[in-house]
C-alpha cells in the first residue's frame, strides 16, 4: 500500500470517528425530539439531562482540535560539530535510503533507536525530523549493528510513515479520550451510588435495622454503554492501523538488510532485546543500588557501568540473543514477533557482506565519558542527581547494604514484634526457638489461605522459606552491626558475602552460615551453630 492509500485510509478512519460521534448526537437529540412530543414533561426533563451529560465527554473527543505531541524524550541533543562521525554516519545512511537527513540526533538513556517528524497538516507536509539514539544501545552494539538499526529507523522516513504517523496518532488519541471521558463518569457516578447506599445503610443501622448489600451495578450504566460503543470502534481503528504499522517494520528491516546488509541487520536485531533484556537487569541491580540510601555511583558510572557489566557477561547474553522473544502475535501489537522479523530478513538471498565494522559502536562518539556524565545531568530526577556519589562501585555495594540491613524490616521481624510485643531481636528470636515456640510465632506471619489451613509438617513446609530468608537476614544484620560483614563486588556474578575468619583462624563462609540458619529452622531446632557463629564473631 502507497504513501497516498495509506494516508487517505488513516483519514478515513479519522473521520469515521467524527461521524460516528455526529450519528451518536444526533440520536440523542431525536430521542430528546420524540420524548418532548410525546411524553409527560417529567420525563422529557431527564431525557434532556442524560443527553446532555452524554453530550458532554463525546464533545471533547470530537473537538480535540491539536494532534498530542509526546513528551519530547529526555536526551542531549548533538549538532554535527559535536559528534562528527556519529553525523557523518548518520547523513551516509540517510543518502543510501534517499531521505533528508533528520533535523536533530538527540542521545537517549535507554536501549532503543527512533525517528519522529513533526509534520503539518494532519502529516501531509513535511516537518522538522529528530533522530533519537540510546546511548545504552550504542554501548552493546556494534558498529555495523549500529548502521543496521540506524538504516532500519531512517527506512521510516522513506515512505513517509513519520509524517502520516499525525493523522493515526490524532485518531487514536480522540478515541481513547472519549473513552476515557466516559469511563471515569461512570466510575464517578458509581462512587456516588456506594457513597449514597452506605449513608443509607449507616442510618439504618443506627435505628436498628439490617444493612442492604451495596449494589452499583446500575449506576453509570448509560456512561459504561457509550464507552462500549466506542471501545469497539477503537478495537477496529487499532487494528487496522497497527496492522500498517507491523507492514511498515518489515519494509524498514528490508531497507536495513539492503544498506547494512542482510547478516548485521539480523545481528542487531538478536542483539537488541537481549541488550533490552540486560539494561533492565543493569538498572534493577547495580545503577538504582544505593537509591533507598541515597546513594549514587561516581559520576558518570550510572549508565557507564552497563559497558562494564555486558563485558563481564557475555555468556548469558549468548543465551539470550540464541533465544529472541517468542510472545504470541497480537492484532494490537504495534511490532511484529522479534522472532518473526529475523526469520523474514534470514530468509532474503545472501549478499556476501559480513559484519566487518566489530569496534564498540560507542567509539564513534568523540567523547564517550563526557556524554555519559552529561546523560545523568539531563535524564535523572533533580533529588536524585543531589545523592551522594561514592568512591567506586565497591562502596557503593558496602554503604547500601549496611543501609538496608541497619533498617531491616522483614516479615518475621512484624510477627516477632506482635508475639513478644517487645523490640524484635536475634536473641530474642533464638530464645523463643530453644523454648519451642518458633511455629507458634510463624502463626503470626502473613499467610496465604492454603498455608493458615495447613497443619504439622505441611505448615512448616509452607512456612519455613519465608522463615528462612528473614533469619539469615537478621543474621547478617547481627554480623553488620559489629563491622564484621564484607561483600565482594562482581560484574559477573551476584554479591558475596564475605564473613570474617573465628579467632581461632578458622574461615568462616556463607555455607556455614546457611548451615546454621537451617539448623536453627529444623523440625528438631538447634540454635547453637548460630550463636556460636555470632559469639566468635564479636
Amino acid at each position: 500500500m502507497g504513501a497516498t492509500l495509506r494516508a487517505l485510509r488513516a483519514l478515513v478512519w479519522l473521520v469515521g470517528f467524527h461521524l460516528l460521534g455526529i450519528v451518536v448526537l444526533a440520536a440523542l437529540a431525536g430521542v430528546d425530539y420524540v420524548l418532548y412530543l410525546h411524553a409527560p414533561s417529567s420525563v422529557a426533563v431527564k431525557s434532556y439531562v442524560v443527553s446532555v451529560l452524554l453530550s458532554i465527554p463525546l464533545v471533547r473527543g470530537l473537538f480535540m482540535v491539536r494532534t498530542p505531541r509526546n513528551e519530547d524524550i529526555a536526551g542531549i541533543p548533538v549538532t554535527a560539530a559535536d559528534e562528527p562521525e556519529l553525523w557523518r554516519t548518520v547523513s551516509e545512511l540517510a543518502d543510501h535510503v534517499a531521505t533528508r537527513t533528520p533535523s536533530v540526533v538527540v542521545l537517549t538513556a535507554d536501549v532503543n533507536a527512533a525517528v519522529s517528524e513533526r509534520a503539518h497538516f494532519l502529516g501531509l507536509l513535511a516537518g522538522p525530523r529528530r533522530l533519537y539514539l540510546g546511548v545504552p544501545l550504542m554501548q552493546g552494539l556494534t558498529e555495523d549493528q549500529l548502521r543496521a538499526v540506524l538504516a532500519h529507523e531512517l527506512g521510516h522516513y522513506s515512505n513517509s510513515e513519520t509524517r502520516l504517523a499525525a493523522i493515526t496518532v490524532r485518531g487514536r488519541a480522540q478515541v481513547l479520550r472519549t473513552i476515557e471521558q466516559f469511563e471515569e463518569r461512570a466510575g464517578s457516578t458509581a462512587e456516588r451510588e456506594r457513597a449514597r447506599q452506605e449513608k443509607r445503610n449507616t442510618k439504618a443501622e443506627a435505628r436498628g435495622k439490617a444493612a442492604r448489600e451495596i449494589d452499583t451495578g446500575h449506576a453509570g450504566l448509560t456512561y459504561r454503554a457509550m464507552a462500549r460503543v466506542y471501545t469497539a470502534y477503537a478495537k477496529l481503528y487499532f487494528r487496522a492501523t497497527l496492522a500498517d504499522s507491523r507492514r511498515q517494520e518489515y519494509a524498514a528491516d528490508a531497507v536495513a538488510a539492503k544498506i547494512a546488509g542482510r547478516d548485521a541487520t539480523v545481528s542487531a536485531l538478536r542483539e537488541v532485546p537481549a541488550l533490552d533484556a540486560a539494561f533492565g537487569f543493569y538498572m534493577h541491580s547495580y545503577a538504582t543500588l544505593g537509591s533507598s540510601a541515597g546513594l549514587l555511583p561516581p559520576r558518570g558510572e550510572v549508565f557507564g557501568g552497563f559497558h562494564a557489566m555486558l563485558n563481564a557477561r557475555q555468556l548469558e547474553l549468548v543465551g539470550l540473543r540464541s533465544a529472541p522473544p517468542a510472545a504470541p502475535p497480537s492484532p494490537y501489537d504495534s511490532h511484529p514477533p522479534i522472532s518473526d522479523r529475523i526469520r523474514r530478513v534470514e530468509a532474503l538471498p545472501a549478499d556476501g557482506r559480513t559484519e566487518e565494522a566489530k569496534g564498540t559502536a560507542l567509539d564513534l562518539l568523540a567523547d564517550p565519558a563526557g556524554i555519559l556524565a552529561a546523560l545523568e545531568d539531563t535524564v535523572l530526577a533533580d533529588d536524585v542527581r543531589h545523592f551522594r556519589r561514592t568512591l567506586d562501585w565497591q562502596e557503593l555495594l558496602d554503604a547500601s547494604i549496611a543501609e538496608g540491613l541497619a533498617s531491616l524490616n522483614t516479615p518475621l521481624h512484624r510477627a516477632l514484634a506482635m508475639y513478644t510485643k517487645d523490640r524484635p531481636t536475634l536473641p530474642a528470636l533464638l530464645r523463643l526457638i530453644d523454648n519451642g515456640q518458633l511455629w507458634q510465632l510463624a502463626r503470626r506471619l502473613p499467610l496465604s489461605s492454603r498455608a493458615s489451613a495447613a497443619q504439622g509438617r505441611a505448615f512448616r513446609e509452607f512456612v519455613r522459606p519465608v522463615l528462612y530468608e528473614s533469619l539469615h537476614s537478621m543474621a547478617l544484620a547481627e554480623f553488620a552491626a559489629h563491622s564484621q560483614l564484607r561483600w565482594e563486588f562482581s560484574w559477573s556474578r551476584p554479591a558475596t558475602v564475605l564473613l570474617p575468619p573465628t579467632p581461632g583462624g578458622k574461615e568462616t563462609s556463607e555455607t556455614d552460615l546457611d548451615a546454621a540458619v537451617r539448623a536453627a529452622l529444623a523440625d528438631t531446632a538447634d540454635t547453637a551453630p548460630l550463636r556460636a557463629l555470632l559469639t566468635h564473631h564479636r
